[in-house]
């Protein structure tokens, strides 16, 4: 017993600086994912294509533009004047071609930033000051419109196509914009163009404690190492987990009895039965971050897997007259034939956009309609079909392979909040699924049953899930208390060292007196 005694010790010894680490990031994190800045809305309000104002259809506007091949089209506006937003490759920058002139607007992704950061920060962007003199086209205007808009100035705008300092892996989209706004709190909001999505907003204070966070919490402080990171955090959380393991031991093997006057016992029956208590967390804690970390070794490559479709300009038959009542519209390729996705006006309620992700944890799926470019003729259950050819394409399977496809429109299980898109098709094969978004044709991610269980684990070891139908107050309210709980143990079983070893000094004092006396 005094060898367990001993390495329970040591092991505490090399684990209480992490732990106190961990759990003071861990206690801070509910306060800092309900200390976001306060942005006008997440999701802008679907808006019917105005026909009138778009009266060339793609293939002549993008032939007088001189654009012949495209992967991706879809039709977007700024302020009054609509564009076709083309890409020619997943990661170009888009195009965006007048839907009025077949004019290529100059600096197009760069100005649709900015109107869309303004619009999710402060809610329809304000008209500009109307100008001294007539804008001669639409392009023009458009540029007016978003450079003059009444507001907080724009300050700086960066295209960024890998994750850094302030934009982590965490938030999962790219390529996206960061806007910087000439306000006190220093906010930016990060844009995707190509989807018209919201993806983060952080102003001076957030990013503070988002620096801090990563800190401490993820271990930052051993990048150092690289990937090694990863590792050396599994090995510290799975040596609290054993120290855990061994105070338990020692607690059911051992009895502890009070001694009037001794600090040193005092301490110890404090210790003892404070972690006792705490014990249980501590392993949920411990666990399933120490599995967490060593599943993060597996490289995450679902960005490599998005829809590859190529379209000859000139071969487009339809245009806006055949895209009444739509409100969203983007061309996709179904077995080789394409076809236009429409959602449409009274299908898609304004209540339907988003106004907050990751704490309604839910969005709404507007009923969508595919109809064949060659023809016009609507596609039978058409984003099932896209879902089950995406899926196809990224697993490279036959789809007689697919056991099962969904529609998600809220996180639950394997697929959490951490994945950020909704809503999604789930495309179940036997022994992995694949989650995809069929509005971008993107692998939101693939999940088989290793990480089905290290889903769950964490979730409901670390985030304290298990208590997700009380509410995200009672859930976060726990996870702080717990944390804290863990900073209390440390700090006990640190005062009991201190007591110990004043008492061994005490003794060999009181030995050396006798000796020489």
């Amino acid at each position: 017993m005094k060898r367990l005694y001993r390495w329970h010790r040591r092991l505490s010894l090399i684990i209480a600086l992490p732990v106190v680490l961990s759990a003071g990031s861990g206690f801070l994190h509910p306060i800092m994912t309900n200390m976001r800045p306060r942005v006008a809305t997440q999701g802008l309000p679907a808006e019917t294509i105005d026909v009138g104002r778009c009266p060339l259809p793609p293939s002549v506007a993008l032939r007088m533009a001189g654009i012949d091949t495209i992967s991706h089209l879809r039709l977007v506006h700024m302020d009054t004047s609509w564009f076709y937003q083309v890409r020619r490759g997943e990661l170009d920058v888009p195009s965006y071609v007048s839907a009025r002139t077949g004019q290529m607007l100059p600096k197009g992704d760069w100005l649709y930033a900015q109107y869309l950061a303004r619009a999710f920060l402060e809610g329809t962007p304000g008209r500009a000051a109307a100008p001294s003199a007539p804008l001669p086209d639409c392009c023009t205007a458009a540029t007016y419109a978003v450079l003059n808009a009444a507001g907080s100035p724009v300050t700086d705008e960066v295209r960024l196509t890998a994750f850094d300092e302030g934009y982590n892996p965490v938030n999962r989209l790219l390529p996206v914009y960061k806007v910087s706004f000439g306000r006190a709190d220093g906010i930016r909001v990060y844009v995707e163009t190509a989807q018209d999505r919201f993806a983060l907003a952080v102003d001076n204070r957030r990013a503070a404690f988002n620096r801090v966070f990563e800190y401490i919490h993820t271990y930052q402080w051993l990048s150092f190492l690289g990937r090694g990171r990863l590792v050396a955090e599994a090995l510290l959380l799975g040596a609290a987990f054993v120290t855990t393991v061994l105070g338990i031991w020692i607690f059911f093997a051992t009895k502890s009895k009070p001694v009037p006057g001794n600090r040193y016992v005092r301490s110890r029956r404090l210790h003892r039965y404070t972690a006792i208590v705490v014990s249980l967390f501590t392993l949920m804690f411990t666990f399933s971050g120490a599995y967490h970390a060593l599943v993060q070794l597996r490289p995450d490559d679902r960005d490599r897997f998005f829809a590859r479709d190529r379209f000859a300009t000139a071969a487009l038959r339809l245009g806006p007259a055949d895209w009444t009542r739509a409100t969203d519209v983007s061309l996709v390729a179904i077995g080789g034939a394409g076809y236009w996705r429409l959602a449409r006006a009274e299908q898609r309620p304004i209540a339907s956009a988003r106004k907050d992700l990751m704490r309604d944890m839910s969005a709404a799926q507007p009923p969508v309609v595919y109809i064949a470019d060659a023809d016009g003729a609507a596609l039978p259950d058409g984003e099932r079909r896209y879902a089950r050819a995406l899926a196809a394409q990224f697993s490279g399977r036959p789809l007689s392979a697919i056991k099962d496809t969904r529609c998600l429109t809220r996180f639950e299980g394997e697929y959490n909040f951490t994945d950020k898109r909704l809503p999604v098709w789930k495309v179940a094969y036997a022994s992995d699924r694949y989650y995809v978004e069929t509005s971008s044709g993107r692998l939101s991610v693939r999940v088989d049953d290793m990480d089905r269980a290290e889903a769950y684990s964490f979730a409901l070891l670390h985030k304290h899930e298990f208590l997700g139908w009380a509410g995200k107050p009672v859930k976060d309210t726990s996870t702080m208390f717990w944390a804290a709980m863990q900073i209390v143990v440390v700090a006990l079983g640190l005062t009991l060292y201190v007591r110990y070893r004043k008492r061994g000094v005490s003794k060999a004092n009181g030995a050396d007196r006798i000796k020489h006396s």
